[in-house]
């Protein structure tokens, strides 16, 4: 397997993370989704797809965004902010407790983005990040300073800067040191 890169550079997939750590700092990396809308604010429609395939013509609406929180409509640009603070989380921790030396079993990451209307527009005020991860052998406090560490340093927090970012965090299981 390798994963392919802008100017034709080819990364082997049997580097050792810190081989594959230098070698994406050299890495420029594009990512790219479409969203199609008709009709007007209150009564259009969309549709949003992503070039991997994993989101294809998913349906958004006024009613996705602002009316049904359940989900099943379709989905909201708030969502799938949400989705991807939770997951670049999620990998920026992974890589901090390999760093120091531990391996994580599971962590879970619930990320909830609040919309308010200030004024006369809506505006995305906060994201929190609830945690709850199993790793053997760490102490909560180490756990505690590597989530901290991941929550300042992931690229869609960094994106986000210019909102304040919570986060609780739970460590369970696998004879921790609590």
């Amino acid at each position: 397997m390798l994963i392919s890169v802008e100017k034709s550079q080819n990364i082997p997939d049997f580097l050792s993370l810190k081989e594959l750590h230098v070698s994406l700092k050299l890495i420029t990396m594009k990512r790219s989704s479409i969203a199609i809308w008709k009709g007007t604010g209150k009564d259009g429609r969309g549709f949003v797809s992503s070039t991997s395939g994993a989101l294809k013509e998913t349906p958004y609406s006024f009613f996705t965004r602002f009316v049904n929180e359940d989900g099943k409509a379709g989905t909201n640009p708030e969502e799938l902010i949400a989705a991807a603070h939770a997951a670049c989380f999620n990998m920026a921790l992974s890589f901090q407790i390999d760093r120091a030396g531990f391996t994580a079993t599971e962590l879970s990451t619930q990320a909830t983005v609040t919309v308010e209307k200030i004024n006369d527009h809506f505006q995305i005020t906060g994201s929190h990040l609830d945690l709850t991860g199993i790793v053997s052998s760490i102490t909560s406090e180490k756990f505690i300073e590597l989530a901290e560490t991941a929550k300042k340093g992931c690229p869609v927090s960094m994106a986000l800067a210019s909102i304040p970012i919570t986060i609780s965090i739970k460590l369970e299981g696998e004879k921790n040191e609590m």
